[in-house]
């Protein structure tokens, strides 16, 4: 059982190096680590390699065509995928692969944020139990910390949306793995930390943005 994971990135040089620090000191290896640079002009490549990624350019911006290409890309039977300045525990790898022998074949779990004021649970119950109840009872995925297997990624690859403006990527793939069967599961323990920048310096489109994407997501889909 192998996994590869998919890091998704666009001038990430500030946060990506304590992301692939936290992959390399996993109990468990990642038997590939890709990074996807999306246009990059910072040193984002060049942290990667210093960290034995495998760098791939993607030219067709946007964190969809970033996804895409590395999911496509990953060699491995799972493939997992956080961002650029998400930090991973120790056993995030180790917990994968332990789902996984349940014969799980798409996961997700909670996400925390590490540097704002105030412990905030991203992906606490009540957020998962919204989202769940939305999607009609059916579990979603969180982008910072997903893992789907690649058999299940080449059966809905070629239906997902395309425009970020329109949906939430995650959200967006956990539709089109519930229409085909798929199952999801949520391993509460399976939590990763991820920075609360994009609240900070825009919490006009965290607080009202996202959630009016959330429903054009669900609404595009009915």
């Amino acid at each position: 059982m192998r996994v590869s994971v998919v890091i998704p990135s666009y001038n990430e040089e500030k946060y990506l190096r304590q992301c692939l620090k936290s992959l390399t000191e996993q109990i468990e290896k990642a038997d590939e680590i890709i990074v996807v640079d999306n246009n990059s002009t910072d040193k984002t490549s060049e942290i990667a390699k210093q960290f034995g990624a495998k760098v791939i350019k993607e030219k067709k911006q946007g964190m969809i065509f970033a996804r895409n290409r590395g999911f496509d890309e990953a060699k491995y039977e799972i493939i997992a995928r956080c961002d650029a300045d998400t930090i991973l525990p120790k056993d995030w790898i180790k917990k994968i692969k332990i789902n996984f022998r349940k014969n799980i074949n798409a996961l997700s779990g909670p996400v925390v944020f590490y540097d704002l004021p105030f412990h905030f649970k991203l992906s606490a119950k009540l957020y998962f139990l919204f989202l769940k109840i939305v999607q009609g009872f059916k579990n979603t995925l969180v982008g910072p910390n997903m893992v789907v297997a690649k058999n299940l990624w080449n059966r809905v690859k070629n239906n997902v949306c395309l425009d970020d403006k329109k949906v939430h990527e995650d959200i967006d793939l956990a539709i089109h793995i519930n229409k085909i069967g798929g199952e999801i599961y949520i391993d509460p323990s399976l939590v990763v930390q991820v920075s609360g920048r994009r609240i900070v310096n825009n919490p006009f489109s965290f607080f009202c943005e996202y959630p009016i994407r959330l429903l054009k997501t669900e609404f595009n889909h009915r």
